[in-house]
């Protein structure tokens, strides 16, 4: 496709706001907050923030400057820098290719408790009714009414990867709804999509804000922001600490998908990237701490609640257990009642046994949740002790919804944009191509609403991209400081800027950022060696609760595919052009000799 044919953002605020809506994603929300809670509250932003600069900003900004340097798709961009890499390219638009496959399904599990959120009473409130109409049922009882909720009438999950059945009707209506929305924001390309992200990047904030100005005046809110920016600091003397946060910049960035290098191949050439570069790296790393404070107002609401509910049952045990008038202990001395009581009476206070619990308001402050047992969890649990828990949850819900249909854009994007490049498929209509792509990833996606289908989504999360990905950006920054060449990649940044690049970049992309990359690689190759049998969550219906699964031997082969088909490309690709230009030269050679 010719320079001049190829379409442009209308202006540098749609291309930031698309970068907004794609790099700002699910694992804001809901991997983030994890990562705090686990590593030490506010001591885990020291590293967090540190590997932003040494590592996100400079490889966001990499990224940036080749897309609208080659003006071109990620396979298209990686050939035209050297024909060998183009399978640098192809690496990228799999690894998208996996993220489309499943992503949706999340969109469509929103949808779900979206639609369940317009009744009277919120459907994960309560438990149902057992066939005897005698209770409640006895699974539900032993997990809570928000787990079984979601993990039997929204997955309606079988007890293991191996045993299957239908698909949900509802799931897959949903996850229709959410592909043809997705179809809806690209059916132009960016014409469209360009004119979708003024909502999604800008809507969530909305929703965050006044979730935050909820969240503060709920009763216990201060306790999790307390724990929140509580640091520490022992944390930081923790390696896997330093790990996670270099991990989560990376991936909560979107690095290594082709999302950026195709977002950016639309610019015009002399567009201020650089600018861009710093601003969405911080706005998505601000997003992050902003929807920690969020999400640990919450955290601390729900476990007053629970800390109370706590307390409550053991006040009426107590009473019920020592024959003691109902306005002898109240919540506020319960605890000390329990010491009195214990120093008493000890034998009798010895027969309770098992059924006196020990509630403690910063244990259950320390219980970590990440991933979709936050968001549909957690989170659902909060919403149903709040005073109009019906709109809490619909404006919850919607901005799920945002967030991840603008993360579908990026990726989406990564993979038509290099087809397109294709001569041979540069004449197909964005409507056609984009029609074509949703269709196929909407009939795959359809094996996520089988009983089976949360625990193979489990598995394209953990081993779809991650592994390939830190990959791919290795080859992708040791290409353009050393292969490529850093004078000539500042030459062409100020070609395109009218400046070079700073020596913090050029520091950051010839030693740390290609240092840190090869040292969190190695890092997953040790921990996928070490680690053992390769386990999954899966569901128990006799305790109510996940238990952790070895993978039968037909998963961890689809595991070891996942992790090689992507990375494969680039040794493949290469092989491929070798022969080719090998071919290609003996037949010159052998006519040349024939004219002679």
């Amino acid at each position: 496709m010719g320079e001049d044919a190829r379409p442009n953002w209308d202006s540098p605020v749609q291309f930031l706001l698309a970068c907004v809506s794609y790099a700002v994603g699910l694992g804001n929300v809901w991997r983030f907050p994890y990562l705090c809670q686990m590593h030490g509250g506010g001591g885990f932003l020291i590293p967090y923030l540190l590997m932003l600069f040494l590592e996100g900003v400079p490889l966001f900004y990499m990224e940036l400057a080749v897309g609208q340097k080659m003006r071109l798709g990620s396979i298209g961009a990686w050939s035209a820098i050297n024909p060998y890499l183009g399978g640098v390219g192809l690496a990228s638009m799999v690894a998208s290719v996996y993220i489309c496959l499943y992503y949706n399904i999340i969109n469509a599990w929103s949808f779900w408790y979206l639609f369940n959120s317009f009744q009277s009473v919120l459907p994960w409130s309560d438990c149902p009714v057992n066939s005897n109409l005698t209770g409640p049922l006895e699974e539900c009882q032993k997990a809570s009414s928000t787990q079984y909720f979601f993990f039997r009438e929204t997955l309606n999950i079988s007890t293991s990867i191996e045993e299957n059945g239908g698909i949900h009707t509802g799931q897959a209506l949903c996850l229709l709804l959410a592909w043809v929305i997705t179809y809806l924001f690209i059916i132009h390309g960016i014409k469209s999509s360009g004119k979708v992200v003024y909502f999604t990047a800008t809507f969530p904030y909305v929703v965050l804000v006044i979730y935050l100005i909820r969240g503060l005046t709920l009763p216990g809110a201060i306790h999790g922001i307390t724990y929140l920016f509580t640091p520490k600091m022992e944390e930081l003397a923790n390696p896997t600490a330093w790990i996670n946060a270099a991990t989560q910049i990376f991936f909560s960035l979107g690095l290594g998908f082709g999302s950026l290098i195709a977002f950016s191949s639309y610019n015009q050439y002399n567009n201020n990237f650089e600018h861009q570069a710093f601003t969405v790296a911080i706005i998505n790393s601000g997003t992050s701490i902003f929807a920690s404070i969020v999400t640990f107002s919450i955290y601390g609401f729900k476990a007053t609640v629970n800390y109370e509910n706590c307390l409550e049952r053991t006040r009426i045990l107590l009473l019920n257990s020592f024959n003691l008038a109902e306005d002898t202990i109240s919540m506020s001395n319960v605890l000390d009642w329990i010491k009195n009581l214990n120093a008493t009476y000890p034998e009798q206070f010895a027969e309770l046994g098992n059924k006196l619990e020990d509630c403690d308001l910063n244990d259950e402050l320390d219980t970590a949740v990440e991933g979709v047992g936050l968001a549909f969890i957690v989170y659902s649990e909060a919403i149903q002790n709040m005073p109009l828990p019906q709109l809490w949850s619909v404006l919850y819900f919607v901005m799920l919804l945002l967030i991840g249909l603008g993360s579908m854009l990026g990726n989406m994007t990564a993979i038509s944009t290099p087809l397109q490049d294709f001569k041979i498929l540069s004449k197909v209509s964005n409507e056609v191509l984009n029609g074509i792509l949703c269709l196929i990833f909407l009939l795959f996606g359809l094996a996520f609403t089988t009983p089976s289908g949360n625990y193979w989504f489990t598995m394209f999360n953990d081993y779809g991209a991650s592994f390939s990905l830190l990959f791919v950006v290795l080859i992708e920054v040791i290409t353009v400081s050393y292969l490529y060449g850093i004078k000539r990649f500042e030459k062409d940044i100020e070609d395109m800027l009218g400046h070079r690049p700073n020596w913090y970049l050029k520091i950051m992309w010839m030693i740390v950022s290609p240092l840190l990359l090869i040292a969190l690689f190695i890092f997953y190759i040790v921990n996928y060696i070490r680690g053992g049998a390769i386990t999954y969550q899966a569901w128990d219906k006799e305790l109510g609760k996940t238990v952790v699964t070895d993978y039968p031997i037909f998963g961890q082969f689809f595991i070891a595919l996942l992790l090689v088909s992507a990375v494969s490309c680039v040794p493949l690709t290469a092989l491929y052009v070798y022969c080719t230009n090998r071919k290609r030269s003996t037949s010159i050679k052998e006519s040349a000799i024939s004219a002679s």
